[in-house]
């Protein structure tokens, strides 16, 4: 790292360089390399030419799915329209799966149209069209409840068309609300799984959460301090210590081997993407998994904190996030285990207001704005979604941590993921029609 930044200097007229904001530019580029040695950790190190990483995907031609987990809201967001945008030049990406919620018709043929666009092989998945609605209520009668309307139900049905319609052998996973996506991201995303001589089965992907503040609220506020909070409960270290190893497991980026697309479970709530993670060592070794720097900056929709409803916003989602993390721990013991819920909460909040002082400090030291209240109050209606969360637990502590996979869902009900298929296709086919 060094030499290349010596290089770099010596290529570099130093009237230029006394320029601060070029010399900021060539200190902002010396990201830290620092290995942990949990999982490896793919660095955002200097400029790297996104477009290299993309030839060598291109060369070698695997075959990769992208998920795009959609919301009928969303269609006519010039965001999404940016994000296809980026994805008409993405040649090493062969499938692309829609999966849309709470679409009429009308508005799935809308979605048709825009997504139309693509040079990739593009379904679209219907979910709340009749067919789709068929299958779903078929695997709440077969015991496999696919789960509430949810982005983590929607990605299941899409991971079941991509196991039965196409031959991919790695699947990926973005949302379709990234303010300044770029294709860059898909690429360092995808090539840790796709090429073999690096082997890894599950890539999830990472980056800065800054504007002109600290953003990332959720993580920053609830799930770093709610899981050390959490480090003294029996059965945590053999279920949830391996979350500790991801900079940012509620993130919507990843990209999963095959075999881990067939096997994996998650809940359908918010709780969707740190479930995921949390069942991903159940089937990868420690080093089949990493996480990779996919951008310098990363912005998407923000929800509101929505304080007072409990069914809104961040309130609900921490519930969610907290249900999935007990419901995990309860999954991977033998016995159930004991919470005491004043203590857990009480230690939470020490360790949420200890990180802040952090959070302020590094907010300082680069001239961003922080708002001490805004935070505290901001943690202390997490805290009161974990209580909700842990009375809920307690309630039904049996409850699984997350819907089941594509290999328990055939073993029950044979030929869904094929039934999935044929419903896009009847779908498209009866649209050509109309």
């Amino acid at each position: 790292m060094e030499n290349r930044f010596c290089a770099r200097i010596e290529n570099t007229n130093f009237t230029d360089l006394l320029n601060a904001k070029q010399l900021g530019r060539l200190v902002a580029n010396m990201s830290d390399f620092y290995q942990h040695g949990g999982i490896a950790t793919l660095h955002h190190l200097g400029n790297p030419d996104y477009t290299k990483l993309e030839k060598e995907l291109n060369d070698l031609s695997p075959a990769i799915a992208l998920v795009l987990p959609c919301h009928a809201r969303d269609l006519d967001s010039p965001v999404l329209a940016a994000i296809l945008e980026e994805l008409t030049q993405t040649r090493f990406i062969r499938h692309v799966i829609v999966g849309l919620d709470g679409a009429d018709e009308s508005q799935c043929d809308f979605a048709r149209s825009l997504f139309q666009k693509l040079p990739q092989e593009t379904a679209i998945l219907w979910n709340d069209g009749p067919r789709m609605s068929t299958i779903i209520s078929q695997l709440e009668d077969a015991g496999m409840d696919p789960g509430a309307r949810g982005k983590g139900r929607n990605m299941r049905l899409c991971f079941g068309y991509a196991l039965s319609a196409t031959e991919a052998s790695f699947v990926a996973v973005h949302d379709c609300d990234i303010v300044n996506y770029r294709r860059e991201m898909l690429a360092r995303l995808c090539f840790p799984v796709a090429h073999p001589e690096m082997a890894f089965e599950v890539s999830k992907g990472f980056s800065a959460r800054f504007s002109d503040r600290l953003n990332g609220r959720v993580m920053r506020l609830l799930i770093s301090p709610l899981l050390r909070a959490m480090e003294d409960l029996d059965g945590f270290q053999s279920t949830l210590g391996s979350l500790q190893n991801f900079r940012y497991p509620i993130s919507g980026e990843v990209c999963l081997h095959r075999r881990v697309v067939k096997e994996i479970r998650f809940p359908s709530d918010w709780g969707v993407e740190t479930g995921m993670m949390a069942d991903v060592f159940r089937l990868c070794e420690p080093h089949r998994v990493c996480q990779v720097d996919i951008a310098e900056t990363y912005d998407h929709k923000h929800q509101d904190l929505s304080e007072k409803d409990p069914l809104g916003g961040l309130n609900k989602m921490a519930c969610d996030v907290t249900l999935c993390l007990l419901r995990t721990i309860s999954a991977g013991t033998a016995s159930p285990i004991s919470i005491d819920p004043q203590k857990l909460v009480t230690n939470y909040l020490r360790v949420a207001r200890e990180m802040m002082r952090f959070y302020s400090a590094d907010a300082r030291i680069n001239l961003l704005q922080y708002d001490s209240a805004l935070e505290d109050q901001t943690a202390t209606m997490f805290a009161s979604a974990i209580a909700r969360a842990i009375s809920i637990f307690s309630s039904a502590s049996a409850q699984p941590a997350g819907a089941p996979g594509w290999s328990e869902i055939e073993a029950r009900l044979p030929g869904t993921a094929t039934a999935i298929a044929e419903a896009v296709r009847l779908d498209e086919t009866q649209a050509d029609h109309d």
